[in-house]
Protein backbone atom coordinates (compact mmCIF):
# COMPACT_ATOMS: atom_id res chain seq x y z
CA UNK A 1 0.00 0.00 0.00
CA UNK A 2 2.74 2.48 0.50
CA UNK A 3 4.40 1.84 -2.90
CA UNK A 4 1.05 2.62 -4.38
CA UNK A 5 0.56 5.63 -2.57
CA UNK A 6 3.72 6.52 -3.32
CA UNK A 7 3.29 5.79 -7.23
CA UNK A 8 -0.10 7.75 -7.15
CA UNK A 9 1.72 10.79 -5.53
CA UNK A 10 0.61 14.47 -6.33
CA UNK A 11 -1.80 12.82 -8.75
CA UNK A 12 -5.08 11.73 -8.61
CA UNK A 13 -6.51 8.40 -9.52
CA UNK A 14 -8.67 9.27 -11.60
CA UNK A 15 -6.02 11.58 -13.68
CA UNK A 16 -4.79 7.88 -14.35
CA UNK A 17 -8.18 6.20 -14.88
CA UNK A 18 -8.77 9.31 -17.78
CA UNK A 19 -5.42 8.01 -19.37
CA UNK A 20 -6.33 4.52 -19.57
CA UNK A 21 -9.69 5.62 -20.97
CA UNK A 22 -7.84 7.30 -23.65
CA UNK A 23 -6.11 4.48 -24.65
CA UNK A 24 -8.16 1.97 -24.66
CA UNK A 25 -10.65 3.78 -26.71
CA UNK A 26 -8.07 4.55 -29.54
CA UNK A 27 -7.21 0.50 -29.39
CA UNK A 28 -11.01 -0.19 -29.53
CA UNK A 29 -11.30 2.31 -32.68
CA UNK A 30 -8.27 1.14 -34.08
CA UNK A 31 -8.97 -2.59 -34.56
CA UNK A 32 -12.81 -2.25 -33.71
CA UNK A 33 -13.62 0.61 -36.17
CA UNK A 34 -10.89 1.68 -38.41
CA UNK A 35 -9.24 -2.62 -39.09
CA UNK A 36 -11.99 -4.30 -38.34
CA UNK A 37 -11.64 -6.65 -41.50
CA UNK A 38 -7.91 -7.82 -42.31
CA UNK A 39 -6.69 -6.21 -45.29
CA UNK A 40 -3.20 -4.56 -46.23
CA UNK A 41 -2.23 -1.08 -44.86
CA UNK A 42 -0.63 1.23 -47.58
CA UNK A 43 1.84 4.04 -46.90
CA UNK A 44 -0.43 6.48 -47.55
CA UNK A 45 -2.93 5.09 -45.09
CA UNK A 46 0.32 4.34 -42.62
CA UNK A 47 1.09 8.05 -42.48
CA UNK A 48 -2.71 9.47 -41.65
CA UNK A 49 -3.29 7.17 -38.81
CA UNK A 50 0.50 8.19 -37.54
CA UNK A 51 -0.25 11.63 -38.16
CA UNK A 52 -3.38 10.93 -36.10
CA UNK A 53 -1.22 9.68 -33.39
CA UNK A 54 1.38 11.77 -33.27
CA UNK A 55 -0.81 14.21 -33.15
CA UNK A 56 -2.56 13.10 -29.90
CA UNK A 57 0.61 12.56 -28.75
CA UNK A 58 1.76 15.81 -28.79
CA UNK A 59 -1.91 17.29 -27.74
CA UNK A 60 -1.35 15.24 -24.19
CA UNK A 61 1.09 17.70 -23.72
CA UNK A 62 -1.51 20.32 -23.16
CA UNK A 63 -3.42 17.66 -20.88
CA UNK A 64 0.26 17.30 -18.91
CA UNK A 65 0.09 21.16 -18.80
CA UNK A 66 -2.73 21.55 -17.01
CA UNK A 67 -2.51 17.99 -14.66
CA UNK A 68 0.15 20.14 -13.48
CA UNK A 69 -0.73 23.06 -12.98
CA UNK A 70 -3.12 21.60 -10.69
CA UNK A 71 -1.95 18.92 -8.94
CA UNK A 72 1.86 18.40 -9.48
CA UNK A 73 2.41 19.85 -5.70
CA UNK A 74 5.42 20.00 -3.56
CA UNK A 75 5.12 16.51 -3.24
CA UNK A 76 5.81 15.48 -6.61
CA UNK A 77 8.45 12.58 -7.29
CA UNK A 78 10.28 14.82 -9.53
CA UNK A 79 12.55 17.13 -7.77
CA UNK A 80 12.64 20.01 -11.03
CA UNK A 81 8.70 19.84 -11.07
CA UNK A 82 8.28 20.01 -6.97
CA UNK A 83 10.87 22.88 -6.86
CA UNK A 84 9.16 24.84 -9.29
CA UNK A 85 8.26 28.34 -8.29
CA UNK A 86 5.18 28.56 -9.46
CA UNK A 87 2.11 26.63 -10.76
CA UNK A 88 2.64 27.50 -13.96
CA UNK A 89 6.74 27.03 -13.56
CA UNK A 90 6.23 23.53 -12.25
CA UNK A 91 3.85 22.61 -15.21
CA UNK A 92 5.88 24.06 -18.12
CA UNK A 93 8.45 21.41 -16.50
CA UNK A 94 6.53 18.54 -16.59
CA UNK A 95 5.51 19.35 -20.16
CA UNK A 96 8.92 20.11 -21.20
CA UNK A 97 9.75 16.25 -19.61
CA UNK A 98 6.90 14.16 -20.93
CA UNK A 99 8.44 16.22 -24.51
CA UNK A 100 11.83 14.83 -23.94
CA UNK A 101 10.70 11.70 -22.90
CA UNK A 102 8.29 11.32 -25.64
CA UNK A 103 11.04 11.77 -28.69
CA UNK A 104 13.28 9.46 -26.79
CA UNK A 105 10.72 7.38 -26.66
CA UNK A 106 9.69 7.27 -30.51
CA UNK A 107 12.90 7.52 -31.67
CA UNK A 108 13.78 4.34 -30.29
CA UNK A 109 10.34 2.52 -30.80
CA UNK A 110 11.31 3.40 -34.43
CA UNK A 111 14.43 1.69 -34.24
CA UNK A 112 12.78 -1.42 -33.16
CA UNK A 113 10.91 -1.46 -36.84
CA UNK A 114 14.14 -2.83 -38.15
CA UNK A 115 13.65 -5.61 -36.26
CA UNK A 116 9.76 -6.29 -36.58
CA UNK A 117 10.55 -6.03 -40.70
CA UNK A 118 12.58 -8.67 -39.98
CA UNK A 119 10.05 -11.15 -37.79
CA UNK A 120 7.59 -10.20 -40.58
CA UNK A 121 10.45 -11.12 -43.21
CA UNK A 122 11.59 -14.77 -41.86
CA UNK A 123 8.00 -15.82 -41.08
CA UNK A 124 6.71 -14.91 -44.23
CA UNK A 125 3.82 -12.52 -42.85
CA UNK A 126 1.60 -11.48 -45.34
CA UNK A 127 1.05 -7.58 -44.98
CA UNK A 128 -2.51 -7.59 -44.49
CA UNK A 129 -1.94 -9.94 -41.13
CA UNK A 130 0.92 -8.01 -40.12
CA UNK A 131 -1.58 -5.58 -38.04
CA UNK A 132 -3.14 -7.95 -36.34
CA UNK A 133 0.20 -9.04 -34.76
CA UNK A 134 1.03 -5.20 -34.33
CA UNK A 135 -2.02 -4.74 -32.39
CA UNK A 136 -1.82 -7.32 -29.81
CA UNK A 137 1.85 -7.28 -29.58
CA UNK A 138 0.90 -3.16 -28.37
CA UNK A 139 -1.50 -4.47 -25.87
CA UNK A 140 1.39 -6.71 -24.09
CA UNK A 141 3.71 -3.87 -24.61
CA UNK A 142 1.22 -1.64 -22.27
CA UNK A 143 1.16 -4.19 -19.74
CA UNK A 144 4.63 -5.10 -19.90
CA UNK A 145 5.40 -1.69 -19.42
CA UNK A 146 3.25 -0.64 -16.91
CA UNK A 147 5.13 -3.65 -14.76
CA UNK A 148 8.28 -2.74 -15.52
CA UNK A 149 8.00 0.89 -15.13
CA UNK A 150 6.02 0.29 -11.64
CA UNK A 151 9.02 -1.49 -10.96
CA UNK A 152 11.45 1.19 -12.02
CA UNK A 153 9.52 3.66 -9.75
CA UNK A 154 9.95 1.74 -6.86
CA UNK A 155 13.74 0.89 -7.40
CA UNK A 156 14.01 4.83 -7.75
CA UNK A 157 12.30 5.77 -4.55
CA UNK A 158 14.09 3.40 -2.42
CA UNK A 159 17.34 3.59 -3.68
CA UNK A 160 18.68 6.84 -5.44
CA UNK A 161 21.96 5.58 -6.86
CA UNK A 162 20.07 3.32 -8.98
CA UNK A 163 19.65 6.54 -11.26
CA UNK A 164 23.94 6.29 -11.58
CA UNK A 165 23.30 2.29 -12.52
CA UNK A 166 20.76 3.60 -15.48
CA UNK A 167 23.27 6.27 -16.66
CA UNK A 168 25.68 4.03 -17.18
CA UNK A 169 23.48 1.65 -18.70
CA UNK A 170 22.58 4.20 -21.18
CA UNK A 171 26.07 5.48 -21.89
CA UNK A 172 27.33 1.89 -22.61
CA UNK A 173 23.96 0.91 -24.70
CA UNK A 174 24.73 4.56 -26.35
CA UNK A 175 28.43 3.15 -27.09
CA UNK A 176 26.93 -0.68 -27.92
CA UNK A 177 24.61 0.69 -30.29
CA UNK A 178 27.16 2.75 -32.74
CA UNK A 179 29.78 0.01 -32.48
CA UNK A 180 26.82 -2.79 -33.79
CA UNK A 181 25.54 -0.47 -35.98
CA UNK A 182 24.80 -3.10 -39.10
CA UNK A 183 24.84 -6.52 -36.78
CA UNK A 184 21.63 -8.40 -37.71
CA UNK A 185 19.94 -10.61 -35.64
CA UNK A 186 20.22 -14.65 -36.44
CA UNK A 187 16.12 -15.07 -36.16
CA UNK A 188 16.41 -18.43 -37.09
CA UNK A 189 18.74 -19.14 -33.96
CA UNK A 190 16.52 -17.45 -31.48
CA UNK A 191 17.04 -19.32 -28.55
CA UNK A 192 13.14 -18.36 -27.85
CA UNK A 193 11.65 -19.53 -30.96
CA UNK A 194 14.04 -22.29 -30.78
CA UNK A 195 12.60 -23.49 -27.00
CA UNK A 196 8.88 -22.90 -28.48
CA UNK A 197 9.23 -24.87 -32.00
CA UNK A 198 10.33 -28.01 -29.18
CA UNK A 199 7.43 -27.55 -26.50
CA UNK A 200 4.62 -26.71 -28.46
CA UNK A 201 2.58 -27.92 -31.85
CA UNK A 202 3.27 -25.52 -34.73
CA UNK A 203 1.39 -25.63 -37.69
CA UNK A 204 4.19 -25.10 -40.87
CA UNK A 205 1.54 -23.13 -43.16
CA UNK A 206 0.17 -20.08 -41.83
CA UNK A 207 -3.76 -20.32 -41.29
CA UNK A 208 -5.21 -16.75 -42.08
CA UNK A 209 -4.80 -14.24 -38.90
CA UNK A 210 -5.46 -17.54 -36.63
CA UNK A 211 -2.57 -17.81 -34.12
CA UNK A 212 -4.19 -21.12 -32.97
CA UNK A 213 -6.12 -23.53 -34.92
CA UNK A 214 -7.30 -27.37 -34.55
CA UNK A 215 -5.70 -30.47 -36.65
CA UNK A 216 -5.72 -34.14 -36.66
CA UNK A 217 -2.58 -35.08 -34.48
CA UNK A 218 0.13 -36.65 -37.23
CA UNK A 219 0.71 -39.99 -34.04
CA UNK A 220 -3.34 -40.42 -32.93
CA UNK A 221 -5.36 -38.70 -35.88
CA UNK A 222 -7.06 -36.66 -33.30
CA UNK A 223 -8.00 -33.31 -33.38
CA UNK A 224 -5.63 -30.94 -31.19
CA UNK A 225 -4.56 -27.25 -30.95
CA UNK A 226 -1.60 -26.47 -33.18
CA UNK A 227 0.08 -22.43 -32.43
CA UNK A 228 0.65 -21.26 -36.07
CA UNK A 229 3.89 -19.17 -37.01
CA UNK A 230 1.55 -16.10 -36.63
CA UNK A 231 1.10 -16.86 -33.40
CA UNK A 232 5.28 -17.52 -33.20
CA UNK A 233 5.83 -14.18 -34.94
CA UNK A 234 3.62 -12.23 -31.86
CA UNK A 235 5.97 -13.73 -29.43
CA UNK A 236 9.16 -12.77 -30.95
CA UNK A 237 8.24 -9.17 -31.64
CA UNK A 238 6.96 -9.34 -27.74
CA UNK A 239 10.24 -10.50 -26.49
CA UNK A 240 11.97 -7.88 -29.14
CA UNK A 241 10.24 -4.82 -27.37
CA UNK A 242 11.38 -6.56 -24.09
CA UNK A 243 14.60 -6.42 -25.10
CA UNK A 244 14.63 -2.32 -25.93
CA UNK A 245 12.79 -1.78 -23.09
CA UNK A 246 15.80 -2.89 -21.41
CA UNK A 247 17.15 0.38 -23.42
CA UNK A 248 14.14 2.63 -23.10
CA UNK A 249 12.88 2.15 -19.49
CA UNK A 250 16.44 3.63 -18.23
CA UNK A 251 16.05 6.19 -20.71
CA UNK A 252 12.70 7.73 -19.66
CA UNK A 253 13.04 7.51 -16.45
CA UNK A 254 16.86 9.44 -16.50
CA UNK A 255 15.04 12.10 -18.02
CA UNK A 256 12.57 11.83 -15.13
CA UNK A 257 11.49 9.94 -12.15
CA UNK A 258 8.11 10.84 -12.29
CA UNK A 259 5.46 7.70 -12.46
CA UNK A 260 2.85 9.46 -14.60
CA UNK A 261 5.06 11.37 -17.09
CA UNK A 262 7.22 8.30 -17.64
CA UNK A 263 4.00 6.02 -18.58
CA UNK A 264 2.08 8.60 -20.44
CA UNK A 265 5.00 9.25 -23.09
CA UNK A 266 5.79 5.49 -23.31
CA UNK A 267 2.82 4.17 -24.05
CA UNK A 268 1.76 7.64 -26.29
CA UNK A 269 5.23 6.58 -28.22
CA UNK A 270 4.48 3.37 -28.55
CA UNK A 271 0.85 3.88 -29.53
CA UNK A 272 1.63 5.07 -33.18
CA UNK A 273 4.43 2.64 -34.11
CA UNK A 274 1.69 0.07 -35.24
CA UNK A 275 0.43 2.72 -37.52
CA UNK A 276 3.89 4.10 -38.31
CA UNK A 277 5.28 0.61 -39.54
CA UNK A 278 3.77 0.15 -42.63
CA UNK A 279 5.43 3.32 -43.85
CA UNK A 280 8.56 3.40 -41.92
CA UNK A 281 9.03 -0.50 -43.26
CA UNK A 282 9.46 0.36 -46.49
CA UNK A 283 11.81 3.42 -46.46
CA UNK A 284 13.69 2.03 -43.11
CA UNK A 285 17.10 2.57 -45.19
CA UNK A 286 15.90 6.06 -45.45
CA UNK A 287 17.14 6.56 -41.84
CA UNK A 288 19.91 4.87 -41.36
CA UNK A 289 21.94 7.69 -39.67
CA UNK A 290 19.26 8.46 -37.30
CA UNK A 291 20.81 5.33 -35.09
CA UNK A 292 24.14 7.83 -34.62
CA UNK A 293 22.18 10.32 -33.32
CA UNK A 294 19.74 8.25 -31.30
CA UNK A 295 22.96 6.56 -29.94
CA UNK A 296 24.49 9.88 -28.63
CA UNK A 297 20.62 11.03 -27.71
CA UNK A 298 21.41 8.13 -25.07
CA UNK A 299 25.18 8.64 -24.12
CA UNK A 300 23.77 12.27 -23.26
CA UNK A 301 20.84 11.53 -21.14
CA UNK A 302 23.46 8.89 -19.21
CA UNK A 303 25.82 11.68 -19.04
CA UNK A 304 23.53 14.26 -17.80
CA UNK A 305 22.55 12.32 -14.49
CA UNK A 306 26.52 12.84 -13.71
CA UNK A 307 26.74 16.33 -14.74
CA UNK A 308 23.19 17.13 -12.60
CA UNK A 309 25.56 16.66 -10.27
CA UNK A 310 28.71 18.10 -11.22
CA UNK A 311 27.29 21.56 -12.77
CA UNK A 312 23.54 21.70 -11.66
CA UNK A 313 23.55 20.41 -8.30
CA UNK A 314 21.25 17.93 -9.00
CA UNK A 315 18.99 17.66 -12.36
CA UNK A 316 20.07 19.28 -15.78
CA UNK A 317 17.25 22.01 -16.77
CA UNK A 318 14.17 20.37 -18.37
CA UNK A 319 14.64 23.13 -21.27
CA UNK A 320 18.01 22.10 -22.04
CA UNK A 321 17.11 18.20 -22.34
CA UNK A 322 14.20 19.17 -24.59
CA UNK A 323 16.69 21.39 -26.90
CA UNK A 324 19.69 18.89 -27.13
CA UNK A 325 17.54 15.49 -27.28
CA UNK A 326 15.51 17.71 -30.33
CA UNK A 327 18.54 19.35 -32.19
CA UNK A 328 20.45 15.76 -32.17
CA UNK A 329 17.29 13.77 -33.15
CA UNK A 330 16.07 16.18 -35.89
CA UNK A 331 19.68 16.49 -36.91
CA UNK A 332 19.73 12.60 -37.62
CA UNK A 333 17.07 12.33 -39.52
CA UNK A 334 17.93 15.50 -41.68
CA UNK A 335 21.36 13.77 -42.01
CA UNK A 336 19.81 10.33 -43.16
CA UNK A 337 17.45 12.29 -45.93
CA UNK A 338 20.66 13.99 -47.32
CA UNK A 339 22.87 11.38 -47.25
CA UNK A 340 20.37 8.99 -48.71
CA UNK A 341 18.58 11.18 -51.22
CA UNK A 342 17.97 9.29 -54.52
CA UNK A 343 16.46 5.91 -53.01
CA UNK A 344 20.52 5.09 -52.78
CA UNK A 345 19.02 2.02 -50.73
CA UNK A 346 22.02 -0.53 -51.58
CA UNK A 347 24.82 1.88 -50.17
CA UNK A 348 23.51 1.08 -46.26
CA UNK A 349 21.92 -2.28 -46.09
Amino acid sequence: MEFLAALWLGMPVWVWLVFIFVVLALLVLDLGVLNREAHEIGVAESLKLSTLYIGLGLAWSVAVYFIYLTYGNAGAIDPQIAGAATPEDRAWTAVQLYLTGYLVEKTLAMDNVFIISMIFAYFAVPRMYQHRVLFWGILGVIVLRAIMIGLGAALVMQFSWIMYFFAVILILTGIKMVWMMDAKPDIANNPVLKFLKKRMRVTDDLHGQSFFVKAPDPATGKLVRFATPLFLCLILVEVADLVFAIDSVPAIFAITPDPFIVYTSNIFAILGLRALYFALAAMVHRFHYLKYALAMVLVFIGAKIFLGDLIWDGKVPASLSLSVTLVLLMGGVLFSLWKTRGGAKGEHG
